[in-house]
């Protein structure tokens, strides 16, 4: 876990959100929209954009800009930045280990840096 991740406590508390469970869900198959959201997790729209919000703060989701082929404008779509969460008990204590998705930017970085 690096410094900036969130707490096993406020993990468990998002994971224990059947909304926040249900974003991470649809958003894994392809990002969508807010809008799009509320209609795939049957919640209002108000408590789509409070989870999403609480995701960006916890780095489970980021924002992206897509053009949006319909009116001509750009929208904001919303993916996941998981790849895993593991909490492991060892000798009396709990951990958490989270794994954030790489952006091929930060692989290309990565790459230039190893060499």
């Amino acid at each position: 876990m690096s410094g900036d991740d969130p707490g096993l406590e406020t993990v468990a508390d998002l994971l224990e959100d059947q909304t926040v469970r249900e974003i991470l869900v649809e958003t894994s198959r392809e990002p969508m929209s807010a809008r799009t959201l509320k209609d795939h997790c049957d919640a209002s729209g108000p408590t789509i954009y409070r989870r999403l919000e609480r995701l960006r703060e916890a780095d489970f989701v980021v924002e992206q800009t897509r053009p949006d082929p319909d009116g001509g404008h750009h929208r904001q779509v919303y993916a996941p930045n998981l790849d895993r969460i593991v909490i492991e008990l060892d000798e009396g204590a709990l951990s958490i280990d989270i794994t954030h998705r790489e952006s091929m930017a930060d692989r290309f970085t990565r790459l230039v840096e190893e060499i």
